[in-house]
């Protein structure tokens, strides 16, 4: 009995040791390291180093609390400011978006495989949701620049579209387990959802009040904060399922909300989130890895990847497509984030549903959802970078890197106290002085202390401690960051010239012999911009006017242009992708097709 205890506590820790150094693998080839983890859970199992595990409730149950965690924590760390900035088409995408794709794949799925139209929406509600931990990684760690706002549209879309994905796929189960009946089915569905909706976005809010009042007020060990605020998240998302709402949306909710108020351990429950959900995702992986029989693949490999192109080229395509209508992307973003639709965790969790619900004895379900996953980690999560170049999406990074620590002092709610590390080149090292509103107190060299005052000009290796309000942390990023590093296209990506911003639009266009509209020749050229650009400027966001072009090269808290750049070689509009058009590139196709052909038939 306790020599199995120990093998089975060794070979756990073995497989997590080898997933974490498999982080290192992916980093260097640009490998999704979620990929790398079910890897190494197919490779321990049964057709592998011989590891038995079939216990499909076990899995579903670790899964499950690992996702909690996982949603509490992408809640935690999503910025409001991003998610003002994408709520409106993330939430489509999450809510219209999942039913939309489980539509178009589930007819797809039933002509295929044979299988019954509501065990096709059924496949379809399993790989319906894009995995949050893989966009996260990828766009995140895996150095890819995107403009603001397509970027927070993907992370707060896969932190947020996983409840409705589970929602349908457990109320299909249900239905097909109590025999199929399609009496009323939309109905039920649509009552169920908003309910289960409904109690888990009012509980995920209370939820995250209390988690914020408890965790200010109960005096605790620094130590035991952490663990209190996972144990109060995970009380919310149990709660909320005995309730019969959704858990995992309750859950997210607490997250982000709890993540943006001033809440007192906010600096020391970051990184403890951060290495719990890595170790929520590794277990996750491998636990799901380990369920699955490769040998079984074969049988219904070609059926599966014919399945994997459906979602990738048609089903992701179109229901992104119709829920990008309203909202201001051109072609190419809504491309991108059609694109980034990678199935992960999430959807193999939810293939195991059927297994438990006694309605995929021969794993056809199961099977099928496990190769998808394979492959759109392996096509999707090895080319993001590639689409997004290609597309012309990468913009050159406004900042370097930038080496801080917030520190958690008692009665500092209303400012934070920063350390920034000095790195060569970084505006402070090259003399620039630190604004008096970020109350540097004391610098750090060589291992002595000393007053910010008596320090003299900063030196490259200093650590400066400052408090400041919570609002300028971007402010002092820009002064301690280290020197962007500039590739061959980024130099002349902001133009030969830099423009001032304040002054009259009219200026320019006698400078240059440009054509403007009369009515904004007397606005300053960064609210011509902005007047321009729909009504909202972003950083990289290009203008151009006849013979030259207008560049946002940065914007301030409150997203107005600050600086300008021009250039004399405009750059060559990409062609828009017809399927990817919004409604108002619609309209102007259509206008533009109906002057074409007043002009044939008014030829002379």
């Amino acid at each position: 009995m306790h020599e199995t205890m120990y093998v089975v506590i060794l070979v756990s820790t073995i497989l997590v040791l080898v997933a974490a150094f498999s982080s290192l693998l992916a980093m260097r080839f640009g490998a999704p390291l979620l990929l790398l983890f079910l890897s190494i859970g197919l490779l321990a199992g049964v057709d592998g180093l011989g590891l038995v595990f079939d216990n499909a409730g076990l899995a579903y149950f670790i899964g499950s609390i690992a996702l909690a965690i996982i949603l509490f924590d992408s809640g935690f760390g999503t910025p409001l400011a991003a998610f003002r900035l994408a709520a409106a088409p993330a939430l489509s995408l999450a809510t219209i978006g999942v039913p939309l794709t489980a539509a178009i794949f589930g007819t797809a799925a039933a002509y295929i495989l044979h299988i019954s139209w509501l065990e096709g929406f059924l496949l379809g509600s399993i790989v319906g949701s894009t995995d949050a931990a893989a966009v996260f990684f990828l766009l995140r760690i895996g150095g890819i620049n995107i403009r603001d706002r397509v970027r927070s549209t993907l992370e707060v879309e896969s932190g947020s579209n996983d409840p409705m994905a589970i929602f349908l796929t457990i109320a299909l189960v249900d239905i097909l387990s109590a025999g199929g009946g399609t009496h009323d089915i939309g109905v039920d569905l649509l009552l169920g959802l908003v309910r289960q909706m409904g109690i888990g976005l009012v509980a995920g809010i209370a939820g995250g009040s209390v988690i914020r009042s408890l965790v200010a007020k109960v005096p605790m060990e620094r130590g035991l904060t952490p663990i209190f605020a996972l144990a109060l998240s995970l009380l919310v998302f149990s709660v909320t399922g005995i309730l019969d709402g959704s858990g995992f949306l309750a859950v997210y909710v607490a997250g982000l909300y709890a993540g943006n108020s001033d809440l007192r351990a906010k600096p020391g429950l970051r990184p403890f989130l951060d290495g719990l959900t890595w170790l929520a995702q590794i277990i996750m992986f491998l636990v799901l890895g380990l369920l699955a029989t490769p040998s079984q693949f074969p049988a219904i490999a070609a059926q599966a990847i014919g399945l994997a192109a459906v979602l990738i080229l048609v089903a992701r395509p179109l229901a992104v497509w119709f829920c990008m209508l309203p909202f201001d992307f051109n072609s190419r973003e809504t491309a991108f984030i059609s694109w980034v639709g990678l199935r992960g965790s999430v959807s193999i969790l939810l293939a195991i549903l059927p297994l438990i619900g006694g309605i995929d004895e021969n794993r056809v379900l199961f099977n099928t959802g496990f190769i998808i996953v394979l492959a759109s980690l392996l096509v999707q999560g090895w080319t993001i970078g590639f689409m997004a170049k290609r597309l012309g999406l990468i913009v050159p990074k406004r900042i370097g890197p930038v080496e801080k620590v917030e520190l958690e002092l008692p009665g500092t709610a209303h400012h934070e106290l920063l350390s920034y590390r000095v790195v060569e080149g970084s505006p402070v090292a090259r003399g620039e002085r630190v604004p008096r509103w970020a109350r540097p107190s004391l610098v750090i060299r060589d291992g002595k202390s000393m007053r910010y005052q008596y320090a003299g000009r900063l030196q490259a290796g200093d650590y400066v401690y400052l408090f400041i309000s919570p609002r300028y942390p971007r402010l002092l990023d820009r002064l301690f960051a280290s020197p962007v590093a500039v590739g061959p296209d980024d130099a002349d990506f902001f133009g030969e010239f830099t423009v001032n911003p304040a002054k009259p639009a009219r200026v320019l266009a006698d400078a240059y012999g440009l054509v403007i509209a009369e009515n904004l020749r007397e606005r300053s050229v960064a609210e011509m911009m902005t007047e321009l650009l729909g009504g909202r400027a972003e950083y990289g966001d290009r203008v151009p006017l006849g013979p030259v072009e207008l560049i946002v090269r940065d914007t301030d808290e409150a997203g107005l242009i600050t600086d300008v750049g021009l250039s004399l070689e405009p750059e060559q509009p990409r062609a828009a992708i017809p399927l990817f058009l919004n409604f108002r590139d619609l309209l102007r196709a259509i206008q533009g097709r109906v002057k074409i052909k007043e002009r044939l038939y008014n030829v002379d």
